[in-house]
C-alpha cells in the first residue's frame, strides 16, 4: 500500500504550492488513478514520491515504512516507478535495460542468478518486448521505448508499481495491453498508482479515481462518483458530456466542440 498524507510540495521561488495538503491511499490489489488538467500538481506528485522534490509538509508511506532519503534503497526494492520523461543515456541492449530493473535487489556481492533471470523474461513476455531483444534501446520508436521502459519496472518486482503517463506515444491497441497488464498486476496483488489524462481509459480500469485542480484534490471515488459533466466540466474548463461506454458500462467523456463565432 502507498499511503500520501497531507503532502504539499512548493517548488522554489514559488508562492502557489504545487501540491496543496493532498492525501490519498493506493492499497493493493486496485488501480488507484490521479487523473486532471496540466498543472495540477499530477507529476509532482509521482516526484514527490521517488524524492526529486522535498515535502514542505506531510508524510508517504509504503506499507508501515515512511519513505525517507536515508530509505530510498527500501524504496526501490518495494515501489518500481515509471517517469513521464526519461532519455535513454547510453545505447544499451533492450535486455540489459530491462535487467536494471533488478538493481535494487542486488547486494554489493550478489550478480544476478536464476530468480532475476525469471523475474526479467516474465517481464519481457508480459509487456511483449521479444521482437526488441536484438536491438539497443536508442534504436527505438517513441512508443517501442515505453513499452522497454514498462518492462524493466515489472522486472523490478516488488510491491507496488507507479507510473506517469505510461501510455504516451502508444497507439490505440498497444494502450489497452498496457492497461490490461497494469490490471493482471493489481489482480495478482500489486498496489497499482497510475496517473493519466486517459479518462475513458481509466474509467474503464480504475477501481478509485483522485481527480487534481490546482494542486488540491477536487473529487474522488469510484469512475461513476468523479466523472460527473459538472464537476469535470469545472476541472477541465471546457463543454463536455459523459455518457457510457456501451462495451463495459463504464462512464466515457466526450468533449463538445466550441461554438463558432459571430
Amino acid at each position: 500500500m502507498i499511503a500520501i498524507d497531507h503532502v504539499s510540495v512548493r517548488y522554489r521561488g514559488r508562492t502557489i504550492r504545487a501540491l496543496d495538503d493532498v492525501s490519498l491511499v493506493a492499497p493493493r490489489g486496485r488501480i488507484t488513478a490521479v487523473v486532471g488538467p496540466n498543472g495540477s500538481g499530477k507529476s509532482t506528485l509521482v516526484r514527490a514520491l521517488v524524492g526529486r522534490v522535498p515535502l514542505e509538509s506531510g508524510t508517504i508511506r509504503v506499507d508501515d515504512e515512511t519513505v525517507r532519503d536515508d530509505a530510498r534503497r527500501m524504496l526501490a526494492r518495494r515501489v518500481a516507478v515509471v517517469t513521464q520523461r526519461e532519455e535513454p543515456a547510453f545505447p544499451l541492449g533492450v535486455r540489459e535495460y530491462i535487467a536494471l530493473g533488478r538493481y535494487p535487489h542486488l547486494g554489493l556481492w550478489r550478480g544476478m542468478d536464476a530468480a532475476d533471470a525469471v523475474a526479467i523474461d516474465r517481464a519481457i513476455e508480459l509487456t511483449e518486448t521479444a521482437p526488441y531483444l536484438g536491438r539497443v534501446i536508442t534504436e527505438l520508436s517513441g512508443g517501442e521505448w515505453q513499452r522497454v521502459r514498462l518492462a524493466r519496472a515489472v522486472a523490478q518486482g516488488g510491491d507496488a508499481l507507479v507510473l506517469d503517463e505510461p501510455t504516451t506515444f502508444l497507439d490505440i491497441g498497444h494502450e489497452m495491453v498496457v492497461f490490461e497488464l497494469l490490471s493482471r498486476l493489481a489482480a495478482d496483488g500489486q498496489a497499482v498508482l497510475l496517473v493519466s489524462h486517459q479518462l475513458n481509459l481509466v474509467a474503464r480500469f480504475a477501481g478509485h479515481m483522485i481527480l487534481l485542480m490546482r494542486g488540491r484534490v477536487f473529487a474522488e471515488g469510484s469512475p461513476a462518483d468523479v466523472m460527473q459533466g459538472g464537476v469535470l466540466e469545472t476541472v477541465y474548463d471546457w463543454p463536455l458530456v459523459v455518457t457510457r461506454d456501451p462495451a463495459v458500462g463504464a462512464p466515457s467523456l466526450v468533449p463538445l466542440r466550441a461554438r463558432p463565432r459571430g
